[in-house]
């Protein structure tokens, strides 16, 4: 079975999975989280599902929404919409048994709906987001983050840090350690292609007439070309994403968090999927937060949670060989 995380109870994560879990068999998916919040939604949405709380993998039951019900997050204890300590409480504890299970082998991998990082820092969880709760978790000591839309797949050289920072992040070292790690986190997904790595400066900097950091990323290109792998780059940022997108490369590393986000998030925002990588449970998210402002209102699109637990069933098998 696949994990899937509730997220944070008062924002839109809930309903969007309930929402997407009727295009797929539940039987393929296990939801930790609360049964109780989940009651509330399946009325508020006029759904039918009949839950099955569990607290072991083994008492799934087929026909039925399985819960890994923590039991630990009532609908009275908070207000839709809202940051509360009690909600980030509960949204770590899910996704701490759910890490737990895949890294015992129970679950084969773990989907995420959103959590809120003021509600995690209120209740005393001393990480900032997901990726850096399954680094802990796992003992990775630097996950990978892959965006994929369509046929479009981006990795991060660097993830929240001021831009001047991740500027000064564009190293020869870091894109020797960056890009081999990369490629062979596709090659465990099943995709082989031309690795681009993006350009920093416009147009690559041109030869070097507006900057000179791109002579760090030549450095390294060519070092792994003669170690034998398939890269290119630097490729301009304004080109790369789209060349990428037509099938020219099979991912592309952005230097930095907006270089790639805006890519990936204009092209089709609602299904922009986020997959962390390099650890040894594979963790795969949509790529929006709790929308807060809406939570509650049973409008929330689904179509990013449709396409995380698509993603979950294609990458499953492939992960695991």
């Amino acid at each position: 079975m696949i994990a899937l995380t509730l997220g944070d109870a008062a924002g839109i994560g809930p309903e969007i999975i309930l929402k997407a879990l009727k295009s797929f068999s539940t039987d393929d998916f296990l939801i930790y989280g609360d049964t109780r919040i989940l009651e509330k939604e399946n009325r508020a949405l006029g759904f039918d599902y009949i839950f099955n709380a569990v607290s072991d993998v083994s008492q799934c039951v087929k026909g039925m929404v399985n819960v890994m019900d923590l039991h630990n997050l009532s609908p009275a204890d908070f207000m839709m919409g809202e940051e509360s300590a009690l909600c980030g409480r509960a949204a770590y504890e899910y996704i701490e048994k759910a890490v737990k299970d895949a890294l015992e082998g129970k679950v084969e991998c773990v989907c995420t709906a959103p959590i809120n990082k003021v509600s995690l820092r209120m209740a005393g969880v001393p990480y900032i987001g997901h990726t850096e709760i399954f680094a802990s978790l796992t003992g990775t000591d630097d996950p990978l983050t892959m965006f994929q839309v369509e046929n479009m797949r981006i990795f991060f050289l660097s993830r929240h840090v001021p831009l001047r920072k991740a500027c000064d992040m564009v190293t020869y070292q870091r894109l020797m350690d960056y890009i081999p790690r990369c490629m062979k986190e596709l090659e465990r997904l099943g995709v082989r292609g031309t690795f681009a790595v993006a350009g920093l400066n416009p147009h690559s900097s041109d030869g070097g007439l507006f900057g000179d950091e791109e002579k760090e990323i030549e450095r390294a290109v060519d070092e792994c070309r003669r170690m034998g792998l398939d890269v290119a780059g630097p490729v301009s940022a304004d080109s790369v994403f789209h060349q990428c997108l037509k099938g020219k490369y099979s991912a592309v590393l952005s230097l930095y968090h907006d270089q790639g986000h805006i890519a990936a998030k204009t092209y089709n925002f609602d299904k922009t999927i986020s997959l962390t990588l390099g650890m040894p449970v594979l963790r795969i998210s949509v790529d929006h937060g709790t929308a807060f402002d809406i939570a509650g209102c049973g409008i929330a699109d689904e179509t990013g949670m449709k396409e995380t637990l698509s993603c979950a069933l294609r990458c499953r098998q492939a992960f695991l060989r």
